[in-house]
């Protein structure tokens, strides 16, 4: 039932998006637009059509694919402040897009192959998130305690920090500047010619995600019931390295490095299921994730004088207090 409902508000939010903007377009002629009818203003059916439809769903893959995440590395560390940004993962993400875009000139040769554009962008995203997520899981291999591997991993965040700093110190002012806009945040960032493409590469993940509830069940109560079980531990994290990585890279290197929603959304939809078990919290999860994004998304828009806040200052709005209260409650 919860789950129905999550979904309906879902619907609303995306709908929302649709209609809310720094243009004020008449209702009537948004939903004309978006059955293939006529509208007084041309612009307007741009604006729909390029702009906010392809924000809106954009919205709706990254933040589930950034809850996904959040709940993958919680579960699989048994620690509820592991998270993308919090592991440094968006980090190694965001340092691998540093060098693409600040010391090779947006191109990365593979070979006798170039990547250029946002095709190197988003291999050297991949390649960053999943040098960050595989370092990781090597200390936990003799590093136990959680809030030591936790320390473990801000500590690699940092250091992806300082190198990504050293990049923009030698970069161009360009350069420097693309960055900039880049690490703020932008579900906008993706253009309808890119969506396809970026809906795939996180449907992919999703579903891979999804394939693993079962041993995901099995690790909550550690590693040893698990493999009782008959759950492969050491293959079960390589393939949490993977999917991990993949929708991390996708959603960085695409909207940027986003920051809270990987690492709150989780802990709000086990307090809305009251619930640890993966076959009802992966698929809420999910739901919650892309409803909280459109949420941000919308509340970006919200300034009458038709600027856009960046989306990084909107998400630790609805992020940090969700932490402070699961920190406080345990």
């Amino acid at each position: 039932m919860k789950q129905i409902v999550l979904s309906l508000f879902l619907v609303v939010l995306f709908l929302i998006n649709l209609f809310v903007g720094s243009v004020n377009i008449p209702f009537s002629d948004v939903i004309n637009i978006l059955f293939g009818g006529e509208t007084q203003n041309e612009t307007w059916r741009f604006i729909v059509m390029e702009s906010r439809l392809p924000s809106a769903i954009t919205a709706l893959f990254c933040g589930a694919a950034l809850a996904t995440s959040g709940l993958l590395l919680q579960t699989a560390f048994r620690n509820p402040l592991a998270g993308p940004s919090v592991f440094g993962i968006n980090s190694g993400a965001g340092l691998g897009v540093a060098l693409v875009m600040l010391m090779y000139g947006g191109s990365v040769g593979l070979g006798s192959y170039t990547l250029t554009g946002w095709m190197a962008v988003l291999f050297a995203a991949f390649l960053g998130a999943m040098l960050v997520t595989g370092i990781i899981f090597a200390f936990s291999s003799f590093v136990k305690n959680n809030v030591m591997l936790l320390i473990v991993g801000i500590m690699i965040g940092y250091i992806a920090s300082s190198a990504i700093t050293l990049l923009n110190f030698f970069a161009t002012e360009e350069g420097v500047r693309s960055y900039m806009i880049w690490g703020m945040g932008d579900f906008s960032a993706v253009s309808m010619r890119q969506i396809p493409l970026f809906v795939i590469i996180i449907t992919i993940g999703l579903i891979a995600a999804l394939m693993l509830i079962k041993p995901l069940n099995a690790m909550l109560l550690g590693e040893r019931y698990a493999e009782s079980m008959g759950v492969n531990t050491r293959k079960m994290r390589n393939w949490l390295l993977i999917v991990t990585g993949i929708l991390t890279a996708a959603t960085t290197a695409f909207c940027g490095p986003i920051a809270f929603i990987g690492l709150a959304v989780p802990h709000i939809a086990r307090l809305l299921l009251q619930s640890d078990n993966h076959r009802s919290l992966l698929p809420a999860t999910i739901l919650t994730g892309a409803a909280v994004a459109l949420l941000c998304n919308i509340i970006c828009f919200l300034p009458s004088s038709g600027g856009i806040i960046p989306l990084n200052a909107v998400t630790p709005l609805i992020g940090a207090p969700v932490i402070i209260y699961v920190i406080t409650r345990k």
